[in-house]
């Protein structure tokens, strides 16, 4: 979902309540209109361009990396150059093993003086020196100058959009307005620089998600976290699961998309998808404990997932509020792959109620 994320801004909070603001509405019905689509929707409330991905180094050693771009509005308004009406939130990280955890910085500004902006009909969304553009023959630049590490990379897609749910309506929860506007780009080729925390820029070269996503509303009040994965297969196909979880565990929805070689996408629903356990890691500033390897089925095919390392914890309170666990695993069973795992709500339950 990112499928994942979702909540997070919505945690955050907007400090719009329904009389200050009316924000778009998610319906089904409504295809997702290629490429124009991969542009902004400022008229919903929040939106994200996520990407993640497993880089490989000249010496052949392994990077994860997660770069987001947030939308949100806030339901004020404005004149000028700048724009209280739109918030721009951006977070970036990089899983080292030499480093030995997860490294991540985040930013965030009102839209506003060519500064921070997110532009409709193709992605072009910027805060200060990190961007993320899309340019007319499909490829994606992404750069951003973080604390410690720095991501300098070309996207280049090899396979259509993978349009999520319903033609792009993607529902998460029980009720049909609790949906988004889904699709994900799997299966990019990557190629660029990377600066490791350890100050040595290298070249690299590997594989990508982007998701993008876009919504109205809250989750079910009953949802307290989500599990989420999204994974590139080693045959060619791609795997999108997830499962919003209750606060006692229980599944309150659950969906997965599988695209095989051949380019033939299977949607699964909430029956046919689950996430379990096999190991548990606890994170030694926050005390949180995370499900960090899992168990993952879908219909009759299963998967396991390991992480690259351990401690792919991200913080980020200072922003969207939430503290999460989101970091590169590796795949077995049905099919191998590569892919990111993110789970929320491990620390304290997700926030669905307005403010």
């Amino acid at each position: 979902m990112r499928a994942c994320f979702y909540a997070l801004l919505l945690a955050f909070s907007l400090h719009a309540s329904a009389d200050e603001a009316k924000f778009a509405a998610v319906v089904p019905g409504k295809p997702i209109t290629w490429p124009q689509d991969s542009g902004a929707h400022p008229a919903y409330r929040t939106e994200w361009w996520y990407a993640t991905g497993w880089l490989e180094t000249p010496d052949h050693k392994p990077l994860g990396f997660q770069i987001t771009f947030f939308r949100s509005n806030t339901g004020k308004h404005g004149e000028g150059s700048f724009d209280p009406s739109q918030l721009i939130i951006a977070h970036a990280a990089l899983s080292d093993p030499e480093y030995g955890r997860l490294v991540h910085d985040q930013n965030i500004a009102r839209q506003g003086f060519g500064l921070a902006y997110s532009k409709p009909d193709n992605t072009d969304v910027k805060l200060d020196k990190w961007h993320m553009t899309r340019s007319p023959d499909g490829n994606y630049s992404v750069d951003a100058d973080a604390n410690n590490f720095a991501l300098h990379l070309i996207f280049k897609p090899t396979q259509a959009p993978m349009f999520q749910g319903d033609e792009g309506y993607s529902q998460k929860g029980p009720l049909p307005e609790q949906a988004s506007c889904y699709y994900s780009e799997p299966q990019l080729s990557v190629s660029g620089r990377v600066l490791r925390p350890s100050g040595k820029s290298v070249d690299v070269k590997g594989s990508a998600w982007l998701d993008h996503e876009w919504s109205s509303t809250l989750l079910s009040p009953d949802a307290a976290g989500w599990d989420w994965l999204g994974a590139n297969l080693d045959n060619g196909g791609a795997l999108m699961a997830f499962k919003v979880r209750s606060r006692d565990g229980h599944a309150v929805w659950a969906h997965a998309a599988l695209r095989d070689q051949n380019g033939h996408t299977t949607q699964y629903g909430p029956g046919d998808v689950d996430f379990t356990p096999v190991r548990e890691w606890r994170s030694p500033r926050t005390g949180t404990t995370y499900p960090v390897a899992m168990n993952v089925l879908v219909g009759d095919k299963r998967w396991s997932l390991a992480p690259l390392i351990d401690d792919q914890e991200l913080d980020s309170r200072e922003s969207t509020g939430a503290l999460y666990w989101e970091g590169a695993v590796r795949l077995v069973g049905t099919s191998k792959g590569r892919g990111y795992l993110e789970l929320t709500g491990y620390g304290r339950a997700i926030e669905t109620e307005k403010r």
